[in-house]
């Protein structure tokens, strides 16, 4: 939207001229009409005389359009408000002219004369647009249209834009923009929704767009004036419902009511388990080991072929500046096109998997009976245009900006967008990968074992051990002859590489978290996430009572206390979404998804001496457990930080990207503890094996709770000799 202008000048005169422009709605009469476009046109004697001739002038009335062989004097805006000036005018004649479409009134007159004088130096005129315009409510329950007059809790309203002759949308110059928590369902912004969350008196409203004509009568796409309708939405409680016929009990465990978010929170476990290392290691095995991989699952056929397609088109696109480094650079675009096709969960086809997620929704006691694909698209995506369905939450973010536009996918321009807006793709497909999934895998030393390896392969002494030897001095090299040119590859792209410095500033960033050691050693952040911890731990430790009541099939658990942790984590969450925000975690993701391959590659069982019994269950974490021991770091399995990993990020990834601020009714919270009760006890118990920090106890202690991971780390690895 331009930039209100609520007072023009056009001369050194003292005579002036106020405009009123409003606009009659049914449920609240006038209101203001905001940013209308007013011009100022000034006429000679012989033109008014000519005007009064030919009878298009009643009064101060005139019934013209713009003549281009006036006199243009200036043109504003009204302000919020609805009212506008002209200043500075010189004696004459001046016709002040609405240059906004009104498609409800076609006979409108337009203009107004208005003459300036010494006599009567201030002239004033007045718009009053009949715009006939109505809001219809209708409500809906489980996807069913219900006829009554009033709403009721956990009811949807759907607000439909009408005029009198039942039109919905008269003019395409016209278009409406819903207030929150209405959210736009169609075309134009005709149709809006909202859930009713609470009992009263709701209003909901949008907002009417029309657009201007500039100066030579054709549609100004960039200018619009707007005005505000509104109604009542009476909403009651649920009536209970009568129960008839032979009544029998029998204690079971309350089945939690169908919320369609839980699609949402499907596709993001699979997505997560599709980037899993396992899954990744099939892909590249197959694509360049032909037969050495295992079974294609059917549900990842069609995402397999995707992901060899993208790689074909990376492959011939990604160059490194090196010698005899084919190997890394296949690699590398390998496990970008396996990021890229994985890491959106609405990339159609969407990646449910039909038994297993029912099954998988039976275990946590939630209905499984609902096709997700359709409560997906048609109840919980909203609508970012006729043919493009987004998040909620984003969706929400998209409102808050109208006035940014949304640029075409990189893979459609074919050319580097430079102007300032939203990358469509961003916005429609979100990458769903959290940065903590680097975080614990670097925390468990996956980055370490690899830097200690490439020390070796180029004969460089390792730090940190005094006068004494290299622990891999010994340790021959010579069965990593096979990998040569991967690991030359590998250490010729350092410089291009994520440096530890780089992630751990936007850990920080991102969760309030940082490593510690001597490569962070003066670090700075200038915008931490220092209430993280607190609150993420919070959440966690919330679920501890609410399982408990679950369990219990006499008692209904409370899922409020959940709720509200849940929305202090989102809040922290969304205000970290800026800067690497949507760069740096998938190229992490990449670099160490790159690195657990290469150590899972036999040849580095030979190198390093690796317990084959222990049954690890991704092949590359002996590796890192083996130079642990070697080193005489911490003597935690890598497997507990990998599962912080995991789980940590599948917790996150559904708290960031659901639309927690608008929840008031604790079902969705309810519905949320028990879909990911696997997810939140593993992480519980991951980091209870890591940092010692048992957040299940009865009595908590939130100094230790809220304690820097990094800190309580390396107090363990001090106390490591004494107790060994």
């Amino acid at each position: 939207m331009a930039k209100n202008v609520t007072q023009a000048k056009p001369g050194g005169g003292h005579g002036r001229i106020d405009v009123h422009v409003r606009a009659m709605t049914p449920a609240n009469g006038a209101v203001p009409l905001v940013h209308a476009k007013l011009n100022l046109y000034k006429l000679t004697q012989g033109e008014v005389d000519a005007l009064r001739a030919s009878k298009r002038i009643e009064g101060q009335k005139a019934a013209v359009d713009a003549n281009p062989a006036w006199m243009l004097v200036a043109h504003t805006h009204t302000g919020p408000a609805g009212d506008a000036q002209f200043a500075g005018l010189e004696n004459g004649f001046y016709i002040v002219l609405y240059m906004n479409v009104s498609p409800f009134d076609k006979n409108m007159v337009r203009g107004r004369l208005i003459g300036i004088s010494d006599g009567d130096m201030r002239g004033e005129c007045a718009y009053q647009l009949d715009t006939r315009f109505r809001l219809e409510t209708e409500f809906y329950a489980n996807g069913e249209k219900l006829s009554r007059l009033h709403g009721l809790v956990g009811d949807h309203a759907w607000v439909t834009v009408k005029h009198d002759a039942n039109e919905t949308n008269p003019m395409p110059e016209m278009y409406y923009v819903p207030e929150a928590p209405l959210q736009s369902q169609g075309k134009d912004g005709v149709e809006s929704s909202a859930r009713l969350n609470s009992v009263g008196t709701t209003e909901v409203a949008v907002n009417v767009y029309m657009r201007a004509y500039d100066d030579a009568g054709a549609i100004d796409p960039d200018d619009a004036a707007h005005y505000r309708n509104a109604r009542q939405v009476i909403v009651d409680e649920p009536s209970p419902l009568q129960v008839a016929g032979k009544i029998t009990t029998q204690a079971s465990r309350t089945e939690a009511e169908w919320r369609p978010v839980i699609a949402h929170w499907t596709l993001i476990r699979n997505s997560a388990e599709a980037l899993s290392f396992n899954n990744y290691q099939l892909f590249v095995d197959h694509l360049f080991c032909h037969n050495a991989g295992g079974v294609v699952p059917d549900f990842e056929r069609e995402r397999f072929h995707d992901k060899e397609r993208a790689f074909r088109s990376l492959e011939k696109r990604r160059a490194l500046p090196f010698n005899d480094s084919d190997s890394y650079r296949v690699l590398k675009a390998a496990t970008e096109a396996f990021v890229m096709v994985n890491c959106g969960v609405l990339r159609t086809p969407y990646a449910f998997r039909g038994q297993d997620d029912a099954e998988y929704l039976d275990r946590r006691d939630l209905p499984d009976d609902r096709k997700l694909e359709e409560e997906l698209v048609k109840r919980y995506l909203s609508s970012l245009d006729p043919k493009t369905k987004i998040l909620p939450y984003l969706a929400l973010i998209r409102s808050k900006l109208p006035d940014v536009r949304i640029h075409m996918g990189h893979q459609e321009e074919h050319e580097a967008e430079l102007c300032a807006g939203f990358i469509r793709e961003r916005l429609v497909n979100p990458c769903m990968m959290e940065l903590i999934w680097a975080y614990w895998q670097e925390e468990g030393m996956l980055v370490q074992t690899m830097n200690a390896i490439t020390r070796r392969f180029q004969n460089v002494r390792a730090l940190g051990h005094g006068s004494g030897p290299d622990p891999l001095a010994n340790m021959e090299i010579d069965m990593l002859r096979p990998l040569n040119n991967l690991l030359w590859g590998y250490v010729q792209d350092e410089q291009h590489r994520l440096s530890v410095v780089r992630r751990n500033y936007e850990y920080d960033h991102h969760y309030g978290i940082h490593l510690d050691g001597k490569a962070v050693r003066d670090f700075r952040p200038a915008d931490s996430r220092s209430k993280f911890i607190e609150a993420f731990h919070n959440l966690l430790r919330q679920l501890m009572p609410f399982y408990r009541q679950d369990d219990d099939t006499t008692v209904k658990a409370d899922a409020f206390p959940i709720l509200n942790a849940l929305k202090e984590v989102h809040l922290i969450l969304s205000q970290g979404a800026h800067n690497q925000f949507g760069d740096l975690p998938s190229t992490a993701r990449i670099e160490m998804l790159m690195q657990q391959w290469m150590l899972a590659r036999p040849e580095f069982r030979e190198f390093l001496p690796t317990r084959l019994m222990v049954a690890h269950p991704e092949p590359w974490m002996d590796r890192v457990d083996a130079m642990k021991k070697v080193q005489g770091w911490s003597d935690t399995s890598i497997a507990h930080f990998r599962d912080l990993a995991m789980f940590g990020e599948q917790l996150l990834l559904s708290v960031r990207y659901s639309h927690w601020s608008e929840v008031y009714d604790p079902t969705e919270a309810f519905a949320w503890a028990r879909f990911w009760r696997p997810q939140a006890q593993g992480y519980l118990h991951a980091y209870r094996a890591v940092t010692g920090v048992d957040l299940t106890a009865e009595t908590a202690n939130p100094k230790l709770e809220a304690t820097m991971p990094s800190v309580l780390l390396r107090q363990r690895l001090e106390a490591m000799p004494r107790t060994a």
